[in-house]
């Protein structure tokens, strides 16, 4: 990771430009569709783009994770019994490991949503946004 720093009225600001040799472009609209597709029987599926990459939410919850072409399930005991022995991995650096779904295995479309209708059901829902004030 390499990094600048500026100064700014005696403060020092660090700016964290992450350099990643490995990531070429963020994960293909196609590829995406293909797996919003897949997991049509787990409810209501959408994906969302998210810093260069996408996340999939599932019923309001967001439950997975499609970066550099790879597909992140958010790990849940139920989610990981169902998907057996199957390898966990960060999506990104410094992230919290997660189901990662062999690509083989996005072909299955009633493994991939039992997986995720599995998981959803055990997240919680995301906290409700607070109102923004409109300042006078």
């Amino acid at each position: 990771m390499a990094s600048q720093a500026k100064r700014r009225r005696g403060m020092r600001l660090a700016i964290v430009v992450p350099i990643c040799e490995d990531h070429d472009m963020a994960s293909d609209p196609k590829t995406v569709a293909f797996i919003v597709d897949q997991l049509a029987a787990a409810g209501e599926v959408s994906a969302k783009p998210m810093f260069g990459e996408y996340g999939v939410y599932c019923d309001g919850r967001m439950v997975a994770l499609i970066c550099d072409e790879q597909l992140f399930v958010k790990p849940t005991p139920g989610g990981r019994a169902f998907a057996g022995a199957i390898d966990e991995a960060p999506p990104y650096p410094g992230a919290k490991p997660c189901l990662l779904v062999d690509a083989d295995r996005w072909d299955d479309a009633d493994w991939l949503a039992e997986l995720v209708r599995i998981s959803t059901a055990e997240l919680p829902m995301p906290k409700p946004k607070k109102p923004k004030v409109k300042k006078v």
